[in-house]
Formats: C-alpha cells, structure tokens, sequence
C-alpha cells in the first residue's frame, strides 16, 4: 500500500489534516481562556469551535462530490492553516473576533477529514480497503500524539499568543500532498473523475 504513489500522497494529506486537528481540539480551551480571562467564554467559544465541525463534514462533502476531493481538501487545509498563522495577532482581539476566527477554525479544520478516507477507498483496490483505512488511521492517530505533545512546548518556547501556529505546518503539507495527487492519472477515480 505505501509503495502506490497515489496512496501515499492521500495519506500525506491526511498527514496534515491529522497534524493540526486534535492539537487543536485539545488545546483550543486553554488558549482561549489565556486570551479571554474567562474559562466560561473560552469553554463556549471551544465548543462551538469543535460542533462547527458537523456542519461542514456535509458541506465538504457535497462539495468534494462537485469540485472534487483533492481541491476541496487543499482548500479545507488552507483556510485551517490560515486560522493558526492568524490566531496569534487576534490573542488580544477579544471575544467577537477572537471567536468569529475560532469558530470558523473548526469548521475548517474538520471540513476535510472524511474525504481522505474517501479518496483512500476510492484509489485503493477492494481487497485492500479495510487495510488501507486502518493504517492511514493509524499513522494519522499516532501523529496526533506528537502534536498535541507539542504545543505546550512551544507555549514554553514562544509563549502561549504563538503557541498554536506551528499547527500550520501539517495542512501546508498535506496541501502539496493533495495537489500533488490531483496532478496524477490515478486522480480520475476520485469522486467520479473531479479528482
């Protein structure tokens, strides 16, 4: 499965999806109560982060359906990457901003998430599909553990305004990944051949 060029950017691409989406889940909370000085605000403001996430798996995927999956992930990915390079300058924003960013953050950063598994199933042959979805879980899974280990280090490092940034890294990676495989003739069995 890692030797199929069009497997392996799909997982890339879940790569970076999976680098920045639990670091931020799990951290979120204690960056907004840092910023707002209220852990009611900060915790409301994180849930509605993370329950944006439901509305945008349906809208992602109807538009991966039309647009298709690589080009709807790479912009998932962009506008996710965005929101943690941006979040830093609007630590001191307050509630309304801070907030509108947030809530658009987690929409992003989930809007992308069932379409690698879909691009998986539909570039992987049949006999391999419960195995190919069960290690680009794994390894997205494993890489959490790393990220979300991470941030408080770079809190310590670069303060917590900063702390969240370095999250960028994962989707401008898994940008390229999915550009990448959009690029390759095995993308026309991706959503009915929009890639």
């Amino acid at each position: 499965l890692l030797g199929q060029p069009a497997l392996l950017l799909a997982n890339l691409g879940y790569l970076g999806h999976m680098w920045e989406l639990y670091a931020m889940w799990a951290w979120l909370p204690l960056y907004l109560m840092a910023a707002l000085h209220s852990a009611l605000l900060a915790s409301w403001l994180a849930f509605a982060a993370i329950a944006a996430g439901g509305p945008a798996s349906v809208l992602a995927g109807w538009l991966a359906d039309r647009w298709g999956r690589t080009r709807t992930t790479a912009l998932a990915m962009a506008i996710s990457g965005g929101c943690a390079l941006t979040i830093g300058w609007l630590f001191d924003a307050g509630p309304l901003v801070l907030g509108g960013l947030v809530i658009l953050w987690g929409f992003a950063v989930v809007a992308d998430s069932a379409q690698f598994s879909a691009c998986t199933s539909e570039l992987c042959e049949p006999e391999y599909i419960g195995t190919a979805l069960t290690l680009q879980n794994s390894l997205g899974f494993f890489l959490t553990m790393v990220t979300i280990r991470l941030v408080p280090q770079v809190d310590h490092w670069i303060g917590t305004r900063w702390s969240l940034a370095f999250l960028a890294i994962g989707p401008l990676l898994g940008i390229q990944a999915m550009l990448s495989l959009r690029k390759r003739p095995e993308a026309a069995r991706i959503a009915s051949g929009r890639g």
